[in-house]
């Protein structure tokens, strides 16, 4: 091949890698988005535990909670769909349901012990859901 040919081949394997990798930085991106696991504290220095996770229509990657009383927050554009909140059971594989399913705009608390848990997403799409615990004034 000539030296244009090769430059322009060139050229173009640099814009289409170029190209993948802003693509895989976007990806990330919305991943880093919609799953978000903060510890913060409130003004009595208690620690409040939260996981979100931001316009999502299939079941986001497992998380992580310390155990104790968390409320659950949801809306979604529900099309006949549901999204329910599973503990990983002793067997290390399957998941159980440990609130009640939501198909609707909602709000529920619920007592959890330390564990693996995943929000189990069914058709719902647009999904923006938080669970974070709560935390008693003393």
């Amino acid at each position: 091949m000539n030296g244009s040919v090769d430059a322009w081949l060139w050229r173009k394997t640099y814009k289409g890698i170029a190209a993948l990798g802003a693509a895989l930085i976007i990806v990330l991106g919305a991943m880093a988005l919609a799953l978000g696991q903060a510890s913060l504290s409130n003004k009595n220095g208690q620690q409040v535990e939260t996981v979100s996770f931001v316009n999502v229509a299939v079941t986001p990657a497992s998380f992580a909670l310390h155990g104790g009383q968390y409320a659950v927050t949801v809306h979604a554009t529900w099309g006949g769909g549901s999204l329910t909140l599973q503990r990983l059971a002793a067997d290390g594989l399957t998941y159980v349901t440990c609130l009640t399913a939501f198909s609707a705009d909602g709000y529920a608390t619920v007592n959890l012990p330390p564990g693996t848990y995943q929000l189990t997403i069914a058709t719902a799409t647009a999904v923006y859901v938080d669970v974070t615990s709560v935390v008693v004034a003393s």
